[in-house]
């Protein structure tokens, strides 16, 4: 098996040069880089990781941390697919990913398992803001980006959508098609994406005049049961909204399953609106309007901006924000509006 040796006397430049042209540093002419990556490929040469990582200080590796208050792990609808962005990505940089564990509610030091495991930076989703080991990473010299959650430092920003517009263009919708009572089930307050919704929820209904009445807003957590149960509050109030936006696609799931259960339909006695369009979302019946956000962009562009602070540490990067789009589907009715 040829050595990096080997590779430096086939091209007739030195060790130094194929370290570089290994690593990608810019300093070596495209004929060089061109005659010594050809000489690699031919005789299938791999640089032995451990050793790279002794000589440039890097292991090639990052970190990803994930949880949410059902460990759902991998199986999570919403962020499988922009942690699928951000493998594929890192993948075709040379870079590994590290996948931690966590449990919900336990200590547990970020910036520890990252200097433990001597990860080049780190990405983070699924948090809350409360979490108190947040600050420390912040504060740390570690490159980290966070996913839907609005933390910057030295060498930390983050990536997140336009969750107030996405909650305004979901109110804005279900008004243009006819209905002037519109309430929402909403996710933890304590995390970004359902506090920014609200803000966007309460910014429409001001905007078009609408009535807002703190008994149609019901808190919940993201999923189907906590749409469920917030859903079965809302049928018990004799003046119902027509409408709900639900914060995720699950919450509007589990509401649509309260009201069928009460002998109502979707959307003939109440339209839903959710958020995320997660891929069941389609399947279901009725197929669930949605407010979309990109994931794999999402994942893509935490990909590219951690790479872009390991690579220029301490500088100031503004977060990433992504835009919504609306998704029509079957489960909102138009309404007779000189009824209302």
């Amino acid at each position: 098996m040829a050595t990096i040796k080997d590779i430096a006397k086939m091209a007739g430049v030195s060790v130094t040069t194929v370290s570089k042209v290994i690593n990608n540093y810019p300093d070596i002419s495209q004929k060089t880089r061109e005659k010594v990556i050809k000489i690699i490929e031919q005789e299938n040469y791999h640089p032995n990781a451990i050793a790279r990582s002794l000589s440039t200080n890097k292991s090639h590796s990052i970190g990803i941390f994930f949880t949410d208050h059902f460990n759902s792990g991998l199986r999570h609808p919403f962020f499988r697919d922009i942690i699928y962005g951000i493998e594929r990505t890192f993948f075709q940089k040379g870079y590994d990913l590290i996948l931690f564990a966590n449990q919900w509610g336990e200590r547990f030091s970020y910036t520890e398992k990252c200097k433990n495991r001597n990860v080049d930076g780190a990405i983070l989703m699924g948090m809350p803001r409360t979490d108190p080991y947040l600050d420390k990473l912040v504060n740390s010299n570690i490159p980290t980006v966070f996913v839907d959650l609005d933390l910057i430092g030295k060498n930390a920003s983050y990536v997140i959508s336009d969750n107030i517009t996405g909650a305004r263009k979901a109110v804005n919708y279900l008004y243009e098609i006819g209905h002037r009572k519109i309430g929402m089930i909403m996710g933890h307050r304590i995390t970004k994406p359902a506090q920014d919704r609200l803000i966007g929820f309460q910014k429409e209904i001001d905007e078009l005049n609408l009535t807002y009445n703190p008994k149609w807003i019901v808190g919940t957590e993201f999923g189907e049961n906590g749409g469920y149960l917030a859903m079965k509050e809302l049928l018990k109030l004799e003046d119902r909204p027509t409408a709900i936006f639900c914060q995720g696609d699950e919450i509007a799931i589990g509401a649509m399953k309260a009201i069928e259960e009460k002998g109502y339909n979707v959307p003939d006695d109440f339209s839903l609106i959710g958020f995320d369009d997660i891929e069941i979302s389609r399947y279901i019946t009725p197929g669930l309007t949605t407010i979309r956000q990109d994931k794999l962009t999402m994942g893509r562009k935490a990909a590219e901006l951690l790479l872009e602070i390991i690579n220029n540490p301490y500088r100031t990067y503004p977060p990433i924000i992504l835009p919504t789009k609306l998704i029509e589907r079957d489960s909102c009715r138009p309404l007779n509006i000189s009824k209302k």
